[in-house]
């Protein structure tokens, strides 16, 4: 398909110059944002068009954010997801071999001067940028003379080479695994052996690939990619029990201890809450009670105040659950609050002031007092307050007033 629009439409051309911006990140960002939604919107009438307009954006922004302050890591992150949303625009974009290659040797020519870098992570998708495997071959072959010598056992000859990643993109996209397992021989270096590890597996050697990626852990390896890898092989193999049993937990470990029960949930429909949540928490033995939010947000209330008792547990994130459950699940939020309580009356938590042991008593109290069974909750109180020494003060001077009513 031939471009349809002969003139240059993009606007962030002009925004986009060698230190266009100062320090400050925000601005940066935002311009960022904007280029991505204007060549994805040029996308939708001019596919190729548009390819080619990220091409360009991706050699412009790294010279044009020399400057921004990238200590926070948000212009970072902004450039990588910039990435993440071009190069399904590039792949996708119907030229002929000729066109795309071109794009490919200007796309490496700005992954070679980036100097912070910025498009770095380009690299991780050199294969998809490919697009063929005709195209990936011819690509791998460019490469495959400096990688040799960057992968060198002899140290006189190794060293970084940005192509590294690219190289072993586009073997894997060209279905050489061969050529990629002759390449790692020696490598110990984990973000190279894994490659070695998807060969195998792509070759129908999944238990060698395994065996290869546990044989490499170690103090530089990521736990969580070795995972991730095994865990795929294993259910490409239709062997889902053994892949939950041996790497769900720390394959999808993922932000907040909510967010992976979730993953997990999500990838292993067949298994139930319950067992998901008692392969987390056996996945992080003396963290029991970080996993009290992701087993309350499934439903497993008992399980979760069980956790909450078991190692300190956020006594603001109880009481959150204790008031958001008085109406609907009150025997929960007794125990939530008493619990928050507790903790906070063995100095746990973090600037406790007296509003969180009112945030934490008064839910609970009040879903004591729907389920008629006041006495017995201001009694088990009294019992948390005689039975510490460090938080107890605040929490006996907050509600003395409350006990002395009872």
């Amino acid at each position: 398909m031939a471009s349809k629009r002969a003139a240059d439409p993009w606007a962030f051309r002009a925004r986009f110059r060698r230190g266009t911006f100062g320090w400050k990140s925000q601005p940066a960002i935002t311009r960022v944002r904007e280029a991505v939604a204007e060549i994805k919107r040029v996308a939708k009438s001019d596919p190729v068009l548009a390819a080619d307009g990220a091409v360009l954006f991706l050699e412009r922004v790294s010279p044009a954010l020399a400057q921004v302050d990238s200590s926070s890591g948000a212009i970072g992150s902004a450039v990588n997801r910039a990435i993440e949303e071009l190069v399904p625009v590039i792949a996708g974009a119907p030229v002929d071999a000729k066109k795309r290659e071109a794009w490919l040797e200007r796309l490496y020519e700005a992954h070679a001067a980036d100097e912070i870098p910025y498009i770095e992570q380009l690299a991780d998708h050199w294969g998809e940028l490919c697009v063929t495997k005709e195209i990936a071959s011819r690509a791998a072959d460019r490469l495959l003379g400096i990688t040799k010598q960057a992968l060198s056992p002899d140290p006189n000859l190794r060293g970084h080479y940005h192509g590294t990643t690219m190289c072993l993109e586009a073997l894997y996209r060209a279905e050489r695994y061969d050529d990629i397992l002759e390449l790692l021989v020696h490598e110990k270096f984990w973000p190279h052996k894994r490659w070695a590890v998807k060969a195998l597996a792509a070759k129908g050697q999944k238990a060698e690939a395994i065996r290869l990626a546990e044989a490499s852990r170690g103090p530089s390896t990521s736990e969580a990619d070795v995972a991730w890898l095994c865990e795929e092989i294993l259910l490409s193999s239709g062997l889902v029990d053994e892949a939950f049993a041996r790497y769900a937990a720390v394959a999808n470990r993922i932000g907040t201890y909510v967010a992976t029960f979730r993953a997990v949930a999500k990838k292993y429909p067949a298994k139930s809450a319950a067992e998901v949540l008692d392969q987390l928490v056996a996945s992080t033995p003396g963290d029991e009670g970080k996993w009290f939010a992701a087993a309350k947000d499934a439903g497993l209330l008992d399980a979760a105040i069980a956790l909450a008792r078991r190692t300190p547990t956020d006594p603001r994130t109880l009481a959150r659950a204790a008031r958001d459950h008085v109406t609907t699940a009150p025997a929960f939020a007794i125990e939530a609050g008493l619990v928050a309580l507790d903790w906070i009356a063995q100095g746990y938590g973090y600037e406790l002031t007296s509003a969180d042991v009112w945030a934490a008593y008064a839910p609970a109290k009040e879903a004591a007092d729907r389920l008629g069974v006041g006495g017995e909750f201001r009694a088990r109180l009294r019992s948390i307050i005689a039975s510490y020494t460090r938080g107890e003060a605040l929490v006996g001077h907050v509600l003395r007033g409350q006990l002395a009513d009872a």
